[in-house]
């Protein structure tokens, strides 16, 4: 008895301890001492939200980069830079290293309330641009003012109303003296249909699909609205027809068209390029008669619903647009076709120079030579890329440089030199974007650039010393691949020097002779800033610092940059956090990942930006990312680049989700548990495949305009980036085989919160896409919702404030559980009012 009962006795303390403990330990069981008092955030923000949206952050924000203008007849350069306390327009002389102002803003804002009558002050000088004159030793400019009101002597006892008026001024530098331009009237603008030879000899323009010119005495006499009886036009070619001529439109719809051919008889020719003598010209032919058409109704057409039929090249199709080139001579009024044909159903550009200070509006082919042109033709394909020149008076071709790639081939505008004995030419042959030498006869004279980084485009190049300046990334050590900087480099492949260090991303602008650059340099985290250098890399002046005060003083904070691996754990991934002003880390916020999934970029910011749209969207309450994924950006290696040719759907979803478990893992204030994704067009198309792909993972998602049937979206973007394969038969004929993944084939794996848009006019990513997907998911018997945005077409136009509200609506029912919203939009009607009151035009 006595040992049964110390038995029972020990076995109820037991219990007793044992009960006592479980109560001690079921909360820490149930979380982490941190994560135990940790709480979601489950009402949105939309005060704070509206405080940094799209339209309220552009009034906090000013000059954020230098824009050069470098002047004709010296080596200095002017730029206009605002602040708060206005906006004052500088001279820079490198050579002597000084910064002026072009003229003082107080004088000026005196001067002209003087010359005007009407009141002005240094802060908001009516000034927006200036233009140098007279060798650049003086200054015009346009100002709008109000013409003082008159008695209307017709009518006694009434007055005419004031109205306002354009007065121009020009204002002498050396003796600082304002003259009102009596009699100056502004020079009219050249009608649309013009294209203007270099020398502004000529006029070239189409009517009923042919080309025609006439001189420019006969184009200032239509231009200037004087007599035009004497006007004489000369026919150049016959044979044009429609979806076969030599008229611009490739890809307009038929109201489209017809909206323009209102303006006049005369329309825009298509796309001209010039020799720079200006005694001849070419122009790329489209064949799109065997194109099939496709279309749109436009519902709100008044005063009834208009269809818009428009040619529309789709991939794998068998009838896709044929190219031809032609160049014609202005004298003798002949034409010659060249010589391109080469590949079944290829592409074909003319090559151009790139744009010199003081060069005409006109395009010029690459060298100018009258007596050859150079251009570059691809297979269907994209695997196989020539470089060919043709002489302009027989069309003969020959091939200079030849691509082959068992992927797509991307190319940049080469550079002729030397008296066009050498082209500069860039290539991925060796798996990185590098420059080689080439002689124009074909032959490979050496590598100049080589490396594991890629050279993203030449600014200069100085002949006379043999140098190549260029932009580049992936260089430098420990710094984001994504940064660019500037470079110099012997042709001879010798002496490459960075020109601009600094852990920032750069954007360059060089003067004519490469002398000069200045640098604009910044990250996500930092305040945007100027300087001048020389070309051997010796900074000579800080120019600018961005003023950010405003942005701050309403509790703007920089968002993050950060680096993860992807999915597989070796290739590392550089985003952007966004974070609540308010942010409070022992509370718990659900994600929310903004996408891009390239290949032709990643949407992540490198530059100091204020992305509105993401940092409003982060206000409400959430944590907002952007972040790469292999097979998107190509300023990386071309494997990176590439990783998705072949599967354009599912490419980059595993990195994304790889990003956010590991953030989840650093950052205990971010709940796993709510996930959203969102994204426009290529990202509409990548946030809906992110749902069906991995359903138990993304809970909600907005896509807006998505790709989502890549068989019925264009033809280059979806051929290019996916693949189509070539085939040939016995008989040595050449056909097109494509196939893809739609995101419709999956739609039954829908577990979450799907809101699908589009613009019911979008002649770029058809309403079809949308529309296909949403009968699958309703042949799944699956909840969604769809929004149709009407009478807009890809980007939603003046419904922008609108859709930036609608898409946080969605996540913050959905993520936050916030179903407060009421029936008016009242943050988009307050920025109306706002707008009204300033009288700035409503959005």
């Amino acid at each position: 008895m006595h040992t049964g009962t110390a038995t029972d006795r020990s076995v109820v303390e037991r219990t007793l301890r044992i009960l006592t403990l479980a109560l001690i330990l079921l909360p820490l069981l149930q979380a982490t001492p941190a994560e135990a008092q940790r709480q979601r955030v489950n009402q949105a923000n939309y005060a704070l939200a509206e405080r940094f949206s799209p339209p309220n952050m552009r009034t906090m924000v000013f000059s954020t980069s230098v824009r050069t203008n470098w002047l004709e007849h010296s080596d200095r350069f002017w730029y206009a830079w605002e602040t708060q306390a206005g906006r004052i327009f500088y001279l820079v002389d490198p050579a002597r290293k000084t910064k002026t102002p072009v003229f003082d803003p107080v004088w000026m804002a005196a001067e002209l309330s003087h010359q005007t009558r009407d009141p002005y002050d240094a802060a908001h000088l009516p000034i927006r641009s200036i233009e140098f004159v007279k060798e650049d030793r003086a200054i015009q400019f346009s100002v709008q003012t109000t013409k003082p009101a008159e008695p209307d002597t017709a009518q006694k006892g009434k007055v005419i109303q004031p109205k306002q008026v354009d007065l121009r001024f020009e204002y002498d530098l050396a003796a600082r003296r304002l003259t009102l331009l009596e009699d100056w009237e502004e020079e009219p603008d050249a009608p649309r249909w013009a294209s203007i030879a270099p020398d502004s000899s000529v006029v070239v323009f189409a009517r009923e699909h042919n080309l025609f010119l006439m001189s420019w005495a006969d184009f200032v006499k239509i231009r200037d609205k004087e007599d035009t009886t004497d006007v004489v036009e000369h026919q150049l070619t016959e044979d044009g027809e429609e979806d076969y001529g030599f008229a611009s439109g490739s890809g307009r719809s038929n109201t489209q068209q017809e909206e323009r051919r209102q303006e006049g008889e005369r329309q825009s020719a298509g796309r001209l390029v010039w020799s720079r003598d200006s005694s001849k010209f070419a122009t790329i032919r489209s064949d799109r008669r065997k194109v099939k058409d496709l279309w749109v109704i436009n519902s709100l057409s008044d005063p009834r619903p208009t269809l818009e039929t428009y040619k529309y090249d789709m991939p794998g199709e068998e009838n896709v647009t044929q190219y031809e080139m032609w160049v014609f001579d202005v004298a003798s009024r002949g034409k010659v076709r060249i010589d391109i044909d080469e590949f079944k159903d290829q592409s074909v550009s003319i090559l151009t120079q790139r744009r010199r200070q003081g060069d005409p509006p006109a395009s010029i082919w690459l060298g100018g030579d009258a007596g050859q042109i150079w251009f570059e033709r691809q297979s269907r394909d994209m695997h196989q890329d020539d470089v060919c020149v043709a002489d302009t008076g027989t069309g003969e071709a020959r091939v200079v440089i030849a691509e082959r790639l068992n992927t797509y081939i991307e190319t940049q505008r080469p550079e002729l030199i030397n008296n066009g004995t050498e082209i500069v030419w860039w290539s991925e042959r060796d798996g990185w974007g590098n420059y080689y030498l080439y002689g124009t006869d074909g032959t490979l004279k050496r590598q100049i650039t080589r490396g594991p980084f890629n050279c993203r485009g030449v600014e200069a190049v100085d002949e006379r010393n043999r140098v190549l300046y260029f932009e580049a990334t992936g260089r430098e050590a420990g710094e984001d691949p994504y940064y660019r900087h500037l470079y110099r480099i012997g042709l001879d492949g010798t002496g490459m020097q960075l020109l601009n260090p600094g852990d920032f991303n750069h954007s360059t602008s060089l003067d004519e002779d490469g002398r000069w650059f200045v640098d604009n340099y910044s990250r996500v985290d930092t305040t945007p800033q100027a300087a001048l250098f020389d070309t051997r890399g010796q900074k000579l002046l800080d120019l600018e610092e961005a003023d950010l005060s405003l942005l701050f003083e309403a509790g703007y904070r920089f968002p993050e940059p950060y680096r993860v691996k992807a999915d597989d754990g070796i290739t590392d991934l550089y985003g952007v956090i966004y974070k609540p002003f308010d942010f409070d880390e022992n509370r718990q916020y659900p994600i929310i990942a903004y996408v891009y999934p390239g290949p032709q970029t990643e949407s992540v910011d490198k530059s100091f930006s204020t992305n509105a749209q993401n940092v409003s969207l982060a206000q409400a309450g959430f944590i907002v990312i952007t972040v790469g994924n292999r097979g998107g950006h190509p300023e990386r290696s071309k494997w990176y680049h590439n990783y998705g040719y072949g599967n354009l759907r599912d490419y980059g979803l595993a990195d994304k989700k790889a990003a956010i478990e590991q953030l989840a893992a650093r950052h205990p204030w971010i709940d796993i548990d709510r996930v959203g994704i969102f994204g426009h067009s290529g990202g509409g198309f990548m946030s809906t495949a992110a749902m069906l792909i991995y359903p138990d993972f993304f809970k909600v998602a907005v896509s807006s305009s998505g790709n989502h049937e890549n068989n019925v979206y264009n033809k280059p973007w979806s051929e290019k980036h996916h693949g189509v394969t070539e085939i040939i038969n016995r008989e040595g004929e050449i056909d097109f085989e494509y196939e893809i993944d739609k995101n419709s084939e999956i739609a039954a794996n829908l577990k979450g919160h799907l809101l699908i848009t589009t613009g019911d006019i979008d002649n770029n990513v058809h309403p079809a896409n949308t529309l296909r997907l949403a009968n699958a998911l309703i042949r799944a018997n699956k909840r969604f919702d769809m929004f149709v945005f009407p009478g807009q077409r890809h980007g939603y136009g003046n419904m922008g404030d609108y859709w930036h509200y609608l898409r946080l609506d969605y996540f913050a029912k959905y993520l936050l559980g916030d179903f407060s919203q009421p029936v008016d939009m009242l943050q988009v009607r307050r920025q109306q009012e706002a707008d009204q009151r300033q009288g700035r035009r409503g959005r």
